[in-house]
């Protein structure tokens, strides 16, 4: 069964000219490498003294991952194939768009000291691949990565909403609940990503492309719900076919290289939550000289491209448990309250999520006698206000409520009618203290040391 195409908007087949090396099979291992102009950008060699993603997992759900490919062999881990329904997770016919992004991730080369082919941002983090494509319902996938010890999960995939909206927003819950972020592209459209699926989810961590200058690519989907963006045009890594190796555009790349510098980060920093790791990428994101003074987040950077080797060394405070995530959002459109339970959990809910009853099985006496007690007391007050009134307007009846709302005259508001609070600061806007974000648009791209 062939990968279905259209779930690969964010990927390899939506390159503008893709290319394989066909034209020059027997092209030496450093122009593979010498072509990987996002590890110097990153300044990858500083990076590796700090972190190589050593001992972190993480997730590819895609079309299938190629663990013998010279330059990922004995980093990919037996996986599931959730199209076929067995766990063979290898790519089927032609498919290489997992093998390509598994590749941006944790690709260690081949040879004498890795030196020939590809490498990844986290050369030694481990890929454990899902193959799914289920008309963009990824709970299931989700969920096993999560069970599986996936610390990072990444989905190169621009889809449809999921027929199941609940069980993925639940799955989605569930792994951030598990310290494990979920990183998604935005899509290669050149328009809105605020329904694309799944990056536009609550909670989810949505990626544009930026191109080697830093500055965003022009099919780079864009919106509310982009949160940061990583190189995405002229990627050369790991793929199928005879060569081994394809270069492409697309938000797939820039969402490998996020969750990339998030294996980083999660070898690094072990203990902080997944909003708190997604954190220190936005604090250290970076924006190329044109965007001086943007606001923040912007539609199309987000806050800006990452920059792995800031967000590993520099000072960031850990923040709060949710960081820029939207995990309060997701948690209202599942009903879940602060202790972690849904108010209607779903069948893929597990027991525990179940409320107890002693909490929501009702109101309480104490409660009841609190809000009879309150009533009693207004209407008192009410009675009060009225007598005054009369005295003072010779009786007459009290002001119309629809007049003089604030001066203006406006109409009160019809039963049942929702007052929207006004919008909160947000904290990621605030000006930057020292060494925290934004970092200074002067700074050259991608953080170079």
């Amino acid at each position: 069964m062939s990968f279905t195409r259209a779930l690969r908007a964010v990927g390899a087949a939506a390159a503008a000219g893709a290319l394989l090396f066909a034209a020059a099979p027997t092209a030496s291992a450093d122009q593979v490498r010498d072509a990987q102009w996002p590890l110097s950008a990153f300044s990858a060699d500083k990076i590796w003294n700090v972190a190589t993603g050593k001992g972190v997992t993480v997730a590819v759900i895609d079309d299938g991952v190629d663990a013998n490919h010279p330059d990922l062999k004995g980093s990919v881990l037996a996986g599931k194939d959730f199209m076929s329904g067995d766990d063979d997770a290898s790519p089927e016919g032609s498919d290489d768009h997992g093998t390509h992004m598994a590749g941006i991730i944790a690709a260690h080369g081949h040879g004498a000291a890795g030196a020939a082919g590809a490498k990844g941002l986290a050369p030694e983090a481990k890929i454990l691949p899902i193959r799914d494509g289920n008309q963009g319902c990824f709970a299931r996938s989700i969920r096993y990565a999560v069970d599986q010890g996936a610390q990072v999960i990444n989905i190169s995939q621009e889809v449809s909403r999921c027929g199941d909206l609940r069980a993925e927003q639940e799955a989605i819950s569930y792994a951030l609940d598990k310290g494990v972020p979920i990183v998604a592209g935005s899509g290669n459209d050149g328009a809105s990503a605020d329904h694309k699926f799944p990056s536009s989810y609550p909670g989810v961590l949505s990626v544009g492309a930026v191109t080697s200058s830093g500055k965003i690519w022009g099919k780079s989907n864009y919106g509310k719900t982009v949160l940061l963006a990583a190189p995405g045009v002229g990627i050369v890594n790991t793929a199928g076919g005879s060569t081994g190796y394809s270069k492409t555009n697309g938000t797939s790349d820039s969402t490998a290289f996020t969750s990339a510098a998030l294996a980083l980060l999660q070898e690094k920093f072990p203990d902080l939550s997944a909003g708190q790791l997604v954190n220190r990428l936005v604090k250290t994101a970076g924006l190329p000289a044109s965007e001086k003074g943007a606001s923040l987040p912007d539609e199309h950077y987000g806050y800006g491209f990452i920059q792995p080797l800031a967000a590993l060394t520099k000072d960031v405070p850990a923040g709060s448990k949710n960081g820029p995530l939207k995990i309060d959002e997701l948690n209202a459109a599942i009903g879940k309250t602060s202790s972690g339970d849904a108010s209607a959990p779903s069948s893929s809910s597990s027991p525990d999520a179940a409320s107890d009853s002693s909490d929501s099985g009702g109101m309480s006496t104490g409660l009841i006698v609190g809000i009879a007690a309150g009533v009693l007391v207004v209407l008192v007050i009410v009675v009060i206000v009225i007598v005054r009134s009369k005295k003072n307007n010779g009786g007459g009846p009290p002001p119309p409520p629809g007049g003089g709302w604030g001066g203006g005259g406006g109409q009160a508001p019809y039963p049942g009618q929702q007052q929207y609070p006004a919008q909160q600061p947000n904290p990621y806007q605030q000006a930057p203290a020292p060494g925290s974000y934004p970092t200074p648009p002067s700074q050259p791209p991608y953080g170079q040391q």
